[in-house]
Formats: C-alpha cells, sequence, structure tokens
C-alpha cells in the first residue's frame, strides 16, 4: 500500500511538472491587469477571468491569417511527409536489392546532422529554383524526413515476410501490397508520425523565417514572435495568443491519442 501510494506521489509530482508551466500561461493569459503576473509562489487563478488579452492579441497582429498560412502548411506538408517516408521506408524494409543498408544507413546517419547545418544548402537550391519567400519554399524541404523512413522502415520490417510472400504469390504487385497490406498494418505508426509531423510543421520557425520576407506568408509560429516584437513586455497579450495557437496542437492529439496507444501498446508487446 505504502509503496502504491509513493508510486501515485511520484506520477502526480511528474504530471504537475507538465502541466504546470501551461497552467501558468493559461492564467497569465487570462488575468486581469490588476492582478500580478510574476508572483511566488504562483498564483494561476485569474480573478476574475478576463478575454481583454485574448482580444488584443486577436487583434494586434493579422492573427487569423497567420492561423490560416498554418492550416495551409500542416494540411499540404504532413499528408506528403507521411506518403514520402512510407513509399521510402517500404522497399528498404521489404525488398531485396544491392547497396540497400548502405542507403539505409546513409539516411539514418544525416539526423544526427545539426538542422541548423542544413539551413544555407537549402536556402540556396530554394532560391535557385525562384521559390524563396512562398508557400513552396516552406514546404518542399520538409517534405523528406530521415526520421519517418527510420520509424516506418523499421515498422515494415516487422511485419513478417510471409505475409508478403503470400501477396505476391496471389499475383499482388508492390503497390498494391503496400497499400492493401503495410500501411494497415502500420496505422498506429503512421498516426504517432503524422502527430510529429503535426508539431514539427506548426512550430516550425526558423527555417520559415530565413526563406519568408513576406509577413502575409508567416506560419503562427513567427507571428507569435511578430506578437511579442510589437507587445514588449505585455506579458498577458503574448501568453493569450500562445495559448490561441497551442489550441489546434491539443485537439489534434485528441483526436489521434486513441492511435498513439495503440502504438506503444504494440512495442510493448513486441
Amino acid at each position: 500500500m505504502l509503496r502504491r501510494a509513493g508510486m501515485y506521489i511520484l506520477l502526480t509530482a511528474i504530471a504537475l511538472a507538465f502541466v504546470g508551466p501551461f497552467l501558468i500561461l493559461l492564467s497569465s493569459g487570462l488575468k486581469p491587469a490588476d492582478q500580478a503576473v510574476f508572483s511566488f509562489p504562483p498564483d494561476i487563478i485569474p480573478r476574475p477571468p478576463v478575454l481583454t488579452w485574448v482580444k488584443e492579441a486577436w487583434t494586434a497582429i493579422p492573427f487569423p491569417r497567420y492561423l490560416l498560412n498554418s492550416v495551409i502548411y500542416v494540411g499540404l506538408m504532413v499528408p506528403a511527409y507521411v506518403v514520402v517516408s512510407a513509399l521510402c521506408a517500404y522497399p528498404l524494409a521489404q525488398m531485396r536489392f544491392r547497396g540497400r543498408n548502405v542507403l539505409f544507413f546513409a539516411i539514418l546517419s544525416t539526423m544526427f546532422l545539426p538542422a541548423e547545418v542544413m539551413l544555407i544548402p537549402r536556402f540556396l537550391v530554394v532560391s535557385q529554383l525562384g521559390l524563396a519567400d512562398t508557400f513552396a519554399g516552406v514546404i518542399l524541404p520538409g517534405l523528406l524526413s530521415a526520421f519517418g523512413i527510420f520509424l516506418l522502415r523499421q515498422t515494415f520490417a516487422a511485419i513478417p515476410r510471409e505475409v508478403v510472400d503470400a501477396a505476391r504469390t496471389d499475383g499482388c504487385h508492390e503497390l498494391r501490397i503496400f497499400w492493401h497490406v503495410m500501411l494497415p498494418a502500420a496505422r498506429p505508426t503512421l498516426a504517432i508520425l503524422g502527430i510529429f509531423g503535426f508539431i514539427s510543421v506548426w512550430n516550425s520557425f526558423l527555417w520559415p523565417l530565413v526563406v519568408l520576407k513576406d509577413s502575409a506568408n508567416y506560419p503562427i509560429a513567427l507571428g507569435i514572435a511578430y506578437l511579442a516584437g510589437i507587445t514588449g513586455t505585455d506579458v498577458r497579450s503574448l501568453a493569450a495568443g500562445t495559448i490561441i495557437s497551442m489550441i489546434p496542437v491539443v485537439v489534434v492529439f485528441m483526436l489521434l491519442q486513441r492511435h498513439v496507444l495503440e502504438g506503444m501498446r504494440g512495442a510493448v508487446k513486441g
């Protein structure tokens, strides 16, 4: 009994460590002007809650435009990112060809490169193609990911080879095997990869900052930085804007959490 109680206390402390900053951020965006934001211990109950700072953040910058831009980036990038990763991972996992392992380890090695190393080469290529300061310039470099290929390659490799051989014996070509056998079996992993891709694209800051000049094309992460420059020391408006930008991420995770749990359960069983 004491051991179980200690475990619950430990888990509660860990949960508070993760949820606490979010609660402080939420309360900062809802506190009235006469209530202190910075206090110790933190006062996280707004008295009374107000939506003044939410309205100010929404009108201080073209917030709807930035949200729409991020929705467009996510809607185009994440499905293409998942499909490209799956198409690259399938032959690396289930096909036999010369240099397969060398190619896989070459792709895997790029995961150890800092993202900043690729900024200049990517920008030069995008500029030479005339795609700088465009939606395509933001989207195209992010369609290929070593992490996505690695994750799906491991999932596809865990599918018994007998299943693939049986499908080939029945006359299925590779594309049909990929669509009707591999993708349904990898659905939890695809959901996890989709969530990771969504979070990565939604929070993308550095690459759009480099490639975009026109603020009308900014995603929401750049919009929040723009809001921070406008509001200055007005912490309440910045907190309110950050909360608004986080809502889609929370909604997407809530919708796909069942698939995430299935993927984690399968990984534990494996």
